[in-house]
């Protein structure tokens, strides 16, 4: 039997940009998901800490190294500028798969910039 489990974490990352006109997405600063073993177009679900809001939504690629997080599209109802979020993905994993895997956790700090890197 396959189990969904917790594959990566963003934690505590601080909304940068926020536009309703956009096509929807979140945009994430590349070298956040690059650490976070993430990649463009994966979906993800986002947990605003600010306002208990939660959403599924997919990747697209920030400039690196900008800090850059925005929220596009219908997402921008629910998360604006300046809200902290928590940006997570799940993967499948075998029952033998379980006992090794270990999620990446990265943990940020107030201008987006890595604090840590657990796994």
């Amino acid at each position: 039997m396959r189990t969904l489990y917790l594959k990566s974490k963003i934690h505590r990352a601080k909304v940068s940009d926020s536009d309703l006109d956009y096509e929807g997405s979140l945009g994430l600063d590349s070298e956040l998901m690059t650490a976070a073993g993430l990649r463009e177009y994966e979906r993800v679900e986002v947990y605003n800490v600010t306002n208990g809001e939660r959403l599924a939504t997919y990747l697209i690629k920030e400039k690196a190294g900008s800090g850059k997080i925005g929220v596009y599209g219908a997402a921008a109802h629910k998360i604006k500028q300046g809200d902290i979020i928590i940006i997570t993905s799940y993967g499948c994993l075998e029952e033998v798969e379980v006992e090794f895997h270990r999620p990446k956790i990265v943990l940020l700090d107030e201008n987006n910039r890595i604090k840590q890197i657990k796994n």
